[in-house]
């Protein structure tokens, strides 16, 4: 190879680097004149990887230059380096996958850098494509192929593929290592089976934070906030100090439970630990204010994020559509864009929920035409559930029905069950024995189902129609999810259900009804009966209202807590329309703030009025 011949290979590559990379290239080629050619330029091309740390343009110019040597075909050290810095970068895995395929004998650092890159990118599948490979191949795996493959199949949600590489990695002797074990607990936590990854945690000598963390993260991620509050407790006893990935979920549990002053704990600790700059950490205490009902707090957390990522603003526009304020939710979408920022498929369901909990139809359609045609995010079935649910909420159930016909994706069983409520509201009898019939064959023991459409026979007063869908759900062995709600006070969650009578405090709480009870009598409150669906008599259906879970959390707080305080309470069930009447002039009466979250939104109680204007 001539000197000319080198010099054209580095002006072959952009010139506009900093540093005098392209001068380095062009250095290392002419100085192989005098060097034997090949342990030069691989000694150097390695040299020069070393230094691409921040930089995939400056990686691309040393592979153009090692392949124009033949270095890279000839020696696996460099394929290693090459795709070790490629994996670094966060860069393109199909590039790596290419420059993998040309490497003769890789070794197992390369095989493990591999399945890293899938592992940390968004399509993690080809990684346990690459370990089936190595075995293949009679490539043994070491310590460090078991954390990314596991790290790889906890993204894949594949518990099949795990327990297959759990008893691998039992076999080889590698599942008593610490941060094999840690990436276990993780993996069996991320795949909803919290208990194995206790099970796992316990039987572990050495716990350090890494598995606490994990342990608890799978509690909290798969809503079991009192198990996630116990291990936390543990921890505290342990000696062990949280991080920021520790208030994730203690955060996560406070937000499903509703203890705002154990949530206002953290955010307390936060501040003390300087934890309030993790972005991560921020957003999971922007998403626990918005979750508890706090959307000041919510919204004072966000103003104060030095960083704000299309996660925070996400939380914050689907906070404010949770909790009522769907116009806002708009306008801060409309400032996400200001900002030059790409909404997600998350923020467009945000942005629906928003429109379709605030009645706003010709908004709604035109934002899913912007989200298709503008940003060319393909909608998937939870935008279309938000569509349907928008359509069902405004009376439009026929509308609704033609909506969820026309849809280019198969309509899952929570179309047909959102369907289903439109229907029990609005009384559409024939669509909804419909989308009943779909459900059958979808979920066909799914208790909320059957509530429903006991609910639309009984709006219809069909009572045979309704004891006859109480006689299946018997047969059946379906059992109703009972409703009940939570309180929090003095850092204790206390739970009730309809009719609850456990509680120490019982004959004040139920003293307590009945003089609520009077109260809003006096106000002209009249028990709205169509409620208690069954066929009893009008006095035995007011008596059932009384005790609901809801009114019992709220006699029980206005017993136990200073005049004028605000009130929380979190139920699992849709608040049905006689205690949503009930709870507007209890807040009147008593003059307190009730803030109930259901199960798809927030109502806030203030003066008579609630914050949904009677649209929920």
């Amino acid at each position: 190879m001539d000197s000319q011949a080198q010099y054209n290979l580095s002006s072959d590559l952009p010139q506009n680097n900093p540093n005098n990379f392209s001068y380095d290239l062009k250095f290392s080629a002419n100085t192989v004149l005098q060097e034997n050619p090949k342990p030069y330029i691989l000694k150097k091309c390695i040299a020069l990887l070393l230094s691409c740390a921040t930089s995939k343009y400056k990686l691309r110019q040393v592979h153009a230059f090692s392949i124009r040597h033949g270095v890279l075909l000839s020696s696996p050290d460099m394929g290693k380096h090459l795709i070790f810095t490629l994996v670094s970068l966060s860069g393109s895995m199909s590039y790596a996958r290419r420059i993998f395929k040309q490497i003769q004998n890789p070794n197992i650092f390369t095989w493990n850098t591999m399945i890293r890159g899938y592992a940390e990118s968004d399509n993690p599948r080809p990684a346990v494509e690459i370990h089936h490979q190595m075995l293949v191949n009679n490539i043994q795996p070491d310590t460090h192929t078991y954390p990314f493959l596991l790290k790889a199949i906890a993204k894949l949600i594949d518990v099949t593929e795990g327990e297959k590489l759990h008893c691998l990695a039992v076999k080889s002797g590698f599942e008593s290592l610490v941060f094999v074990r840690n990436a276990l607990v993780h993996f069996y936590g991320a795949c909803g089976r919290a208990e194995s990854a206790h099970k796992l945690f316990e039987l572990m000598s050495e716990k350090n934070l890494v598995a606490w963390n994990s342990v608890i993260n799978g509690y909290a991620v798969n809503s079991r906030p009192n198990e996630t509050l116990t291990l936390l407790r543990e921890m505290g006893f342990e000696n062990v100090k949280p991080d920021g990935f520790t208030l994730v979920s203690l955060l996560t549990a406070c937000a499903e439970l509703g203890a705002l002053a154990l949530g206002r704990r953290a955010h307390v600790y936060m501040l003390k630990m300087g934890l309030e700059t993790n972005l991560h950490a921020a957003n999971s205490l922007l998403d626990f204010y918005a979750k508890c009902g706090n959307i000041r707090d919510a919204k004072m957390v966000f103003d104060e994020m030095e960083e704000k990522s299309v996660v925070s603003w996400t939380s914050l526009i689907v906070g404010l559509a949770v909790n009522g304020f769907g116009e806002r939710a708009l306008e801060h979408f409309k400032k996400l864009e200001e900002e030059n920022l790409v909404p997600s498929e998350i923020t467009f369901v945000g942005v629906l929920y928003a429109c379709s909990h605030c009645g706003l139809v010709d908004e709604a359609f035109a934002c899913f035409e912007r989200m298709k045609n503008e940003f060319r995010i393909l909608p998937k079935i939870e935008h279309y559930g938000c569509m349907v649910d928008l359509l069902g909420r405004a009376g439009l159930v026929k509308q609704a029905y033609e909506y969820i016909r026309k849809m280019p994706l198969p309509p899952n069983a929570v179309i047909w069950r959102t369907l289903l409520g439109a229907c029990s509201i609005h009384g559409h009898l024939n669509l909804g024995e419909i989308a009943r019939d779909e459900l059958k064959m979808l979920e066909p023991k799914h208790s909320g189902d059957f509530v429903l459409l006991s609910n639309l026979y009984a709006s219809e007063r069909r009572w045979g129609d309704v004891h006859n869908v109480r006689r299946i759900m018997l047969k059946e062995g379906v059992k109703k999810v009972p409703g009940h709600s939570l309180v929090e006070l003095g850092n204790c969650i206390h739970e009730f259900v309809m009719g609850d009578r456990s509680h120490p405090q019982t004959e004040k709480i139920y003293a307590m009804l009945a003089e609520m009870t009077r109260l809003l009598m006096l106000e002209g409150y009249m028990p709205h009966t169509v409620n208690v669906l069954a066929d009893i008599q009008d006095e035995e259906k007011e008596t059932a209202l009384s005790y609901h879970s809801e009114k019992i959390a709220i006699a029980f707080m206005l017993i136990n807590t200073p005049p004028r305080t605000p009130i929380r309470v979190v139920k699992n069930l849709r608040v049905c329309a006689d205690c949503h009447i009930a709870i507007k002039l209890v807040s009147k009466v008593f003059e307190r703030e009730i803030v109930v979250r259901d199960r798809s939104r927030f109502h806030h109680f203030r003066d008579g009025t609630c914050s949904c204007r009677d649209y929920w």
